[in-house]
């Protein structure tokens, strides 16, 4: 944990009286620490005792004497941030997206992992609205950690006992141990759809929103990994300080930023949904309707994965994606041989809650060595690091070779 970088924040729980001994231990252990507290929390902790041990002054307003508090740089600052105790009220407030206290500010602002440790009376822990804030929140990519049962402050015997400090130092202590494995390492990663120009103002194109990609390059930023993403067109922005953008539109343009850029990555993580086929001709006005009908001559994209994973270096690592509605496993094995590719990550558009337009995704990855690892349907995050996981396996594998 030596270096390590840990927002703390504080809610108002009993459990509160319990932290200043995780700081303590994490302090020990060589962390950095730094606490944001709702203002409820003062009330069970004293700001002087976290002051003092974690050795920074204790955040709890937007603004102190005439000068802001900048949320925003705390977010980015940490290397993992928790939320401990988390009581049901500021759950609900994270999970609606409410900014109401410097704490809320600082989660909304947070680049990076969240993990949440709940604290509450047994009846609030199994309440279905709470039930649904916690799925939520996970849809986000926050990470839960589970109550445990015991004593509660009302005196009942139940669920809903904040994890032990041991087992929040434990942890996080195992999250941090795992980030920054692929430092040193350059990633390319392509993500969104592309649109293929009809005419000056309208396109073929698909539903991609390019979320799970963003996520991939996070995950992979998050490891150490220094990112380039390719993305089609789509509002998204990457916000991690080693994650370059290059935004195109077209699969020609997709396939250039890609080749100009290959030649110098360790991973190239091929999830944008590019465009089979483009229009021929492109009318250099616009078409006008004169009849009931309109034919289009299309004409073949230059396949992107194929290329590359063609292309590749004995040390390179290729991951391509499938989606599919008919014969799922087949047609991505085929798709993971034909294009010489290391992994696919197949997702079907039958699965509830998968494919485009979503925060969740399904997927089973295939390696080329044979094996698949199927997953639960989890947020495109969760997945993302999943996918991640899987490359830090293989490209260990490679360098074992």
């Amino acid at each position: 944990m030596k270096g390590k970088k840990i927002l703390i924040g504080i809610t108002g729980s009993i459990a509160a009286y319990k932290i200043p001994l995780l700081v303590r231990l994490l302090i020990k252990a060589g962390a950095e620490i730094r606490v944001v507290m709702t203002p409820s929390a003062a009330e069970f902790v004293s700001p002087l005792v976290l002051s003092t041990l974690s050795k920074n002054k204790v955040s709890l307003s937007l603004s102190t004497d005439h000068s802001w508090e900048n949320h925003v740089m705390m977010g980015r600052w940490a290397d993992i941030m928790l939320i401990a105790p988390a009581s049901a009220n500021t759950m609900a407030k994270m999970a609606q997206g409410l900014c109401d206290n410097l704490l809320l500010a600082a989660y909304l602002s947070a680049t990076c992992p969240v993990h949440i440790a709940p604290a509450m009376d047994e009846d609030m822990y199994h309440h279905p609205s709470f039930i649904a804030n916690c799925e939520k929140l996970r849809s986000y990519g926050n990470t839960i950690l589970e109550s445990n049962h015991g004593e509660l402050a009302s005196g009942l015997i139940g669920m809903g006992r904040m994890a032990e400090v041991e087992e929040i130092f434990e942890h996080l202590q195992k999250q941090l141990s795992t980030k920054g494995r692929l430092k040193g390492k350059k990633a390319l990663v392509t993500a969104g759809p592309t649109y293929e120009n009809l005419d000056p103002v309208r396109f073929i194109g698909n539903y991609s929103s390019g979320k799970m990609g963003l996520a991939v390059a996070e995950a992979l930023a998050a490891e150490g990994a220094e990112v380039t993403l390719v993305m089609g067109p789509s509002a998204l922005k990457a916000n991690h300080t080693t994650i370059e953008q290059i935004n195109v539109q077209s699969a020609q343009e997709m396939f250039e930023a890609c080749q100009n850029h290959f030649s110098n990555m360790d991973i190239a993580v091929m999830s944008a949904a590019v465009a089979d086929y483009r229009p021929k001709i492109k009318a250099t006005e616009k078409i006008k309707k004169k009849s009931d009908e309109l034919s289009l001559e299309l004409e073949k994209t230059t396949d992107i994965l194929k290329t590359l994973g063609n292309n590749k270096k004995p040390n390179q690592i290729v991951v391509g994606f499938a989606l599919e509605s008919k014969d799922e496993e087949k047609h991505a094995q085929k798709k993971l041989k034909d294009k010489n590719a290391d992994l696919i990550v197949l997702n079907s558009i039958k699965d509830e809650g998968a494919g485009f337009m979503k925060d969740t995704n399904k997927v089973t990855i295939f390696n080329k060595n044979g094996t698949k690892k199927s997953y639960d349907l989890k947020s495109k995050k969760e997945v993302a690091r999943d996918i991640v996981a899987q490359i830090i396996e293989l490209k260990n594998e490679k360098d074992e070779a």
